[in-house]
């Protein structure tokens, strides 16, 4: 069967990991092999550059700097995981890829976007995710359910926070960056309201890869 390279996107407690984690399970039961996969991370390498650039105390990078070290990461996950996953034919699910660095280091932070598609051309070439679902919901919704998730696993402390502490007008840049990458790639990108149920936004996710497949 044909490999397949899906990615989830979105702002902060958009529901990335739980939708991927049910998708993994659904493709799994439709006798599928697949790969779950987060960035930055994914190799031990990559996963070493995740600690730089996520955690509180990761360093003060500048926004050149930062963007490299997310693509060092992306490009050992891409050659060493990603891609020879696909060329067995297994479907990868990946929490976050391109985009976000667009969204968190473009929109967000104000680097020069074209810059990071050069880096991206550069370092990745014409490799892009098959389907990309951008999970989308207001600002303060999402925020707050970041908050609860930290409750809900017994109140301990997630130093992965970096981004989650930017003031929320970096975050209101990030959700409309997201919108726009959407709206220039409508073949790759499936915009999905987020706001629902989880099973709301499953239903739409299932519905669209059922369709790709």
């Amino acid at each position: 069967m044909k490999g397949l390279f899906i990615t989830l996107e979105g702002g902060e407690g958009a529901g990335k990991s739980t939708q991927s984690r049910r998708l993994k399970s659904a493709l799994e039961s439709a006798g599928r092999d697949v790969v779950l996969t987060r960035e930055p991370g994914g190799t031990p390498e990559a996963e070493k550059i995740r600690d730089l650039l996520v955690q509180r105390d990761g360093g003060n990078w500048t926004p050149m700097a930062e963007c490299l070290l997310f693509f060092a990461a992306r490009q050992m996950h891409v050659e060493t995981l990603i891609k020879p996953a696909i060329a067995a034919g297994k479907i990868v699910i990946c929490d976050r890829f391109t985009d976000s660095t667009i969204a968190y280091q473009g929109y967000g932070h104000g680097f020069d976007i074209s810059t990071i598609q050069q880096v991206a051309k550069l370092s990745l070439g014409d490799f892009k995710p098959d389907l990309t679902f951008i999970l989308d919901l207001p600002v303060a919704d999402g925020l707050a359910r970041s908050l609860k998730q930290k409750d809900m696993a017994g109140g301990k402390e997630n130093t992965e926070d970096r981004f989650k502490k930017l003031k929320i007008d970096f975050h209101e840049k990030l959700r409309q960056g997201f919108l726009t990458i959407a709206k220039h790639e409508p073949s790759r990108c499936v915009v999905v309201d987020a706001g629902g149920s989880a099973d709301d936004v499953y239903n739409v996710i299932w519905t669209r890869i059922q369709n790709a497949l």
